[in-house]
């Protein structure tokens, strides 16, 4: 199978939900002429019309987009910035999340919110280091936070033909990352969690950029013997629920390590559906592993600080463990 970086796996899943239905655009900033790496050569390979580049208001393009949904297209809307979507948020969750059930499911709204840049990392502060999955999902979007170059592109094509709205969270620190991704137009099933590696001692439930860290853990810790099953939910909204819980039932113990705040992040919602479907199986208390419930700083070292890593999650399997 053909080994591609993460973004050149968007960039292809674009390209081949565009060549499958002509109800399909793109539309963001500057998104036309190559100037951004998962856009390159879509507007020359389609006809006028379906890469668009929006002037600096995500809210008006936003709105756009849920009315070009309405009329029976498919729009990626493409947010450079995660963070981006704030000012486009009453159009995401009074328009795009409510609209369906205010019509009566008399229409759909299949739009797709591109989520890049999202995460901390290198000092890019406060404005540029949001994960904002939590918000997403407290508004009923359904939401997807792909970890490989495959996932990347399986879900982005999921997405697109989805009837409802969907955010397709793309974390900044997977974008150069590498692996196998099939030729073909597959698409991901959303619910539907991954184990990315095997294991008898202790579930990680690992989302988006910290699947990769807690792959790291996971192998530091079979030093000691500790062997460590990480568990990808890959979905967010809709959540493989009976995934997380045959997880947990074969290894008794759980850590969430969640790349959002502590304080009603989406780790607190895994370890309370933990709480409620495997009280008999738990062996040890549920452990989290998050931001902590700041602001991201300017300040690399302080950043460092205060995001989860691998470290973290091997300290709190290394508790459970014992």
């Amino acid at each position: 199978m053909r080994e591609m970086t993460y973004i050149q796996a968007l960039n292809e899943a674009l390209h081949q939900a565009m060549s499958e239905d002509s109800a399909v655009f793109v539309l963001g900033e500057n998104i036309r002429g190559g100037m951004r790496p998962e856009t390159a050569g879509l507007d020359d390979a389609f006809a006028p019309g379906r890469v668009l580049d929006m002037p600096i208001s995500e809210a008006a393009f936003t709105g756009f987009a849920n009315g070009a949904a309405l009329a029976g297209m498919r729009p990626v809307v493409e947010f450079q910035v995660a963070s981006l979507m704030f000012p486009a948020f009453d159009q995401i969750v009074n328009q795009a999340a409510k609209l369906p059930l205010m019509l009566g499911g008399q229409a759909h709204i299949p739009i797709t919110f591109f989520l890049m840049g999202a995460g901390a990392g290198g000092g890019r502060a406060g404005q540029h280091s949001d994960n904002p999955y939590t918000f997403l999902i407290h508004a009923g979007i359904k939401t997807v936070c792909p970890a490989t170059p495959a996932d990347a592109k399986g879900l982005m094509l999921a997405a697109i033909f989805e009837n409802d709205p969907v955010a397709v969270v793309v974390n900044a620190n997977l974008l150069r990352t590498t692996g196998e991704v099939p030729a073909g137009s597959e698409r991901t099933p959303l619910a539907n969690g991954k184990v990315r590696r095997a294991g008898r001692d202790a579930t990680v439930c690992a989302i988006g950029s910290l699947v990769p860290a807690a792959l790291e853990a996971a192998e530091r810790l079979t030093a000691d013997g500790i062997e460590v099953e990480v568990w990808d939910p890959r979905s967010l909204l809709p959540f493989d629920k009976e995934g997380l819980a045959a997880s947990v039932a074969k290894t008794g113990r759980l850590v969430v390590a969640d790349d959002s705040a502590r304080t009603c992040g989406f780790a607190a919602e895994v370890a309370g559906l933990a709480a409620e479907r495997c009280f008999d199986s738990l062996r040890a208390p549920i452990k989290r592993v998050t931001r902590a419930d700041v602001t991201v700083p300017y300040s690399t070292p302080i950043e460092h600080a205060m995001l989860p890593a691998a470290g973290e999650v091997e300290a709190a399997v290394r508790a459970i463990a014992a």
